[in-house]
């Protein structure tokens, strides 16, 4: 499966959100109950100081109602975490990890539309069945409707499925041919039996697919790595020659 990692991150978090919500009603109420006497409550953000424009990119305006779905997102997962270290979130820091990050994914966008590149209503209909063959719902239709609980109707997630497919374009030329040698594959799947060893202290306890079963994840993973290596120096070029402004 081609993974959709770089525009809809923000949407699969959605999308993640509400299958956790819908999946099983009666599991999650009963968990719940169990539960909800000995969470403690998450902090909740500093959102006073976020102005209305976060950021200015090659003159394209970041506003602040974009910029905090995706912090407040980010904070409550580093919440969750603090609660287990006993460590507060560093707010500051993670502003700046978010809006550097959307200026990322801005940069991206406004390159892959520098170059031209065009989604087609078929490459578009094939990343929907992607999502649902991955979320496993039964239907489109299914689909959209998880989106609309989370406030996105069918022409917002199109609009966001069609700009992808533009920038998975950019990111597929830029990076070349990602296809792994089966000298590299051999090598990642040596370096995890490798690691699972020592992990375990106790090579006899262990049990570990051969390199056959693993091959296909393990190509999977090196063409991620790949991609995202090449979509990290695109973004530092893009960087370079930029006009960017941020006023957090």
């Amino acid at each position: 499966m081609k993974k959709k990692w770089i525009l809809s991150m923000f949407l699969l978090l959605f999308l993640a959100i509400s299958v956790a919500c819908n999946g099983d009603d009666e599991g999650n109420e009963q968990a719940a109950e169990e539960t909800n006497e000995e969470q403690t409550e998450l902090p909740e953000p500093t959102l006073d100081d976020i102005p209305n424009v976060v950021a200015e990119v090659n003159g394209e305006e970041i506003p602040k109602e974009d910029f905090e779905p995706a912090y407040v997102s980010q904070f409550q997962q580093m919440s969750m975490q603090a609660q287990m270290t006993g460590e507060e979130v560093d707010e500051e820091w993670l502003k700046e990890q978010t809006i550097n990050s959307i200026i990322g994914t801005t940069l991206l966008v406004q390159e892959s539309n520098a170059r031209n590149y065009e989604a087609s209503e078929e490459q578009v209909n094939d990343t929907l069945t992607e999502l649902v063959d991955q979320y496993g719902f039964e239907s489109e239709e299914e689909l959209f409707s998880a989106f609309e609980e989370q406030g996105m109707s069918e022409e917002e997630v199109r609009d966001i499925l069609q700009t992808e497919v533009k920038v998975d374009q950019l990111i597929q030329e830029e990076a070349g041919d990602t296809t792994p040698s089966e000298e590299e594959m051999q090598k990642a799947y040596d370096e995890m039996v490798a690691m699972q060893k020592q992990l375990s202290g106790d090579e006899e306890e262990i049990d570990i697919p051969s390199f056959e079963e693993m091959k296909s994840d393990i190509e999977q993973q090196l063409i991620f790595e790949k991609e995202r290596e090449a979509t990290n120096q695109l973004i530092e070029q893009l960087r370079e020659k930029a006009d960017i402004t941020i006023y957090l």
